[in-house]
């Protein structure tokens, strides 16, 4: 849109259906969408319109909300979600806090997609090993890159608290401030277009898939949560003495309560379940354990005003709206209905069959299609139209034959 235009607060419109385009480009049948396909406003958001600075000509981003064109937020909109479970927290003078830690690969740009993705060469010459993880020079051979990330994000208002490399061959990890969810989430989103645009000006690619490597780390997005009284800012999770309070426990047992009927929302993607099947550190569970990370829900180690609950489940590849909202939304509604979890586990641990997760794409869509209270928190609307789209990338994957199966089975009798 130009400048002009917006400035003028002309009115951008856009099809319904947009909101429900799978990733190939497709989309699932009208009816899903509204059988006319009719139009949404999109509404900037004042707060998140960003010159930006990677590029050479003067353009902006504006962050937008999808809203009806009777004024009422989109029910399709996942940012919209968002925004819908936020106030259902502020009905009962609460507020969530989140903070996200994403993380993510940078390779030399991959022509050709049937080749596996490589790390890039660096200012010394060489391509890393994967010998680097959390070391003081790990990127220093992408340097310039970094360093030009760091200034955009100082350009873009994105305050970032650790950065650091991470267990893979050429992945790095952030980790975003805690504070308002909706805000995070536009960071998250914000941080994850910067990455990709900077990388390209530095003949680089990022890659926020959840498993871009065999035998190699995933990609997570970890969503550490708290709930704050509006008005003192207190903890609810930490009473006076800095005990972990009911609401604490409701809000583990609603966690607990959902993840197995929201695996789809926290892990979208095919390729969601290749990092979740190599379980340590990306826990494909339900348990709730204390500093323990084969746990889907674990309770860092704090002091009681900072007692949170990090939910260990989403990967990189996830909607940080969706993901965000849906955690939140199975919070709350163990506080409403006062949900007591299953016994917290320390070390090693064999998970019970009524905290395991969907471990396929195809398995989450149909546990999600069976849940009630998927629709009752996010609306038949919405979920019917998420599993449509996700079902049309579901059938794309299967009409493709990998290389694996030509070079294992080929030769079967």
């Amino acid at each position: 849109m130009t400048a002009e235009g917006f400035l003028e607060g002309r009115r951008l419109q856009l099809a319904r259906g947009v909101l429900l385009q799978c990733i190939m480009g497709g989309y699932p049948a009208a009816k899903f969408y509204g059988s006319d396909d009719g139009d949404l406003a999109l509404v900037a958001d004042p707060a998140q319109i960003h010159p930006l600075p990677w590029s050479q000509e003067p353009r902006a981003l504006a962050i937008c909300d999808a809203d009806e064109l009777t004024g009422e937020s989109s029910n399709l909109s996942t940012r919209g979600q968002l925004k819908k479970v936020i106030a259902r927290y502020a009905a009962r003078s609460l507020a969530p806090v989140v903070a996200t830690e994403l993380e993510f690969f940078v390779f030399a740009p991959n022509t050709d997609p049937t080749q596996p993705f490589q790390p890039p060469v660096g200012l010394d010459g060489r391509r890393e090993d994967g010998h680097s993880a959390f070391s003081v020079s790990s990127n220093n051979g992408l340097r310039p890159f970094f360093s030009e990330v760091y200034k955009c994000m100082a350009a873009l208002g994105l305050p970032r608290d650790t950065f650091m490399h991470e267990m893979g061959v050429s992945q790095f990890e952030i980790n975003l401030l805690h504070g308002d969810p909706l805000l995070l989430a536009d960071q998250t989103f914000l941080f994850k277009h910067l990455l990709k645009e900077v990388a390209l000006k530095h003949g680089l690619t990022v890659v926020c898939m959840a498993k871009p490597l065999a035998h190699t780390p995933g990609s997570s997005m970890h969503i550490h949560q708290s709930i704050v009284e509006i008005g003192s800012g207190k903890n609810v999770f930490s009473d006076a003495d800095g005990q972990p309070t009911a609401m604490f426990r409701h809000f583990i047992g609603g966690q607990q309560a959902g993840m197995a009927d929201f695996t789809a929302l926290f892990a979208p993607n095919v390729n969601s379940y290749q990092r979740l099947c190599h379980p340590f550190a990306s826990p494909n569970n339900a348990c709730w354990s204390h500093d323990n990370r084969a746990a889907g829900l674990r309770i860092p180690a704090s002091s009681p005003v900072a007692r949170r609950v990090e939910n260990r489940l989403p990967g990189a590849d996830a909607n940080p709206y969706l993901a965000i909202a849906a955690s939140l939304a199975a919070g709350l509604y163990g506080i409403e209905h006062e949900l007591e979890p299953s016994e917290a586990i320390q070390g090693e641990f064999q998970v019970p069959d009524n905290l395991s997760l969907p471990c396929t794409l195809h398995a989450a869509l149909e546990r999600l299609k069976r849940s009630q209270l998927a629709k009752e928190l996010f609306g038949t609307e919405f979920i019917e139209g998420y599993i449509a789209s996700k079902t049309m990338e579901l059938t794309s994957f299967f009409d493709e034959i990998t290389p694996w199966e030509r070079r294992v089975l080929a030769a079967q009798a």
